[in-house]
């Protein structure tokens, strides 16, 4: 089996979307990545979704079976290898631990706000698998906190 697993935090939540980009993708469960926090970095009102460590904070994901043609697709519209750099994270699904593939931004890239629409995406992902809005705007809530006003 060439297929691998893929952790979405971001747009790849949403099944729509996903369903785009990677029409032979199968979710295969839903998981939480513990010690590690959602945050939008990226130039204003463009900012994407990024996991960084942090102790004691959790981001949801959806796991994703995905084929190297769903890779590719996804490698392309994360921008792999410029913006995004591809991580194996050790992830809890259904009590075991299994490695997934999951992309993080490169660099040190500002804190920002997402687009409307990219936060519409990636709010109808975390209502669709039942997550925790809350962990959403946080995130948003925490990045306006720190960015400077000009």
């Amino acid at each position: 089996m060439n297929n691998r697993y893929y952790a979405a935090y971001g747009v790849g939540l949403n099944r729509t979307e996903m369903a785009k980009r990677c029409p032979t993708a199968k979710l295969i469960g839903t998981s939480m990545l513990r010690n590690y926090r959602l945050m939008f970095r990226g130039s204003h009102a463009v900012a994407l979704a990024n996991i960084e460590p942090v102790k004691g904070c959790s981001v949801p994901m959806l796991i994703w079976e995905i084929t190297l043609a769903d890779e590719m697709s996804l490698d392309l519209y994360e921008g792999f290898p410029h913006l995004f750099e591809k991580q194996q994270l050790r992830i809890r699904l259904d009590g075991k631990l299994v490695n997934c593939m999951a992309y993080v931004m490169r660099g040190d890239r500002p804190l920002g706000k997402p687009s409307a629409f990219y936060y519409s995406a990636v709010l109808e992902g975390y209502k669709a698998a039942g997550f925790d809005a809350e962990i959403l705007r946080n995130a948003v809530r925490n990045e306006s906190d720190e960015v400077p006003v000009s």
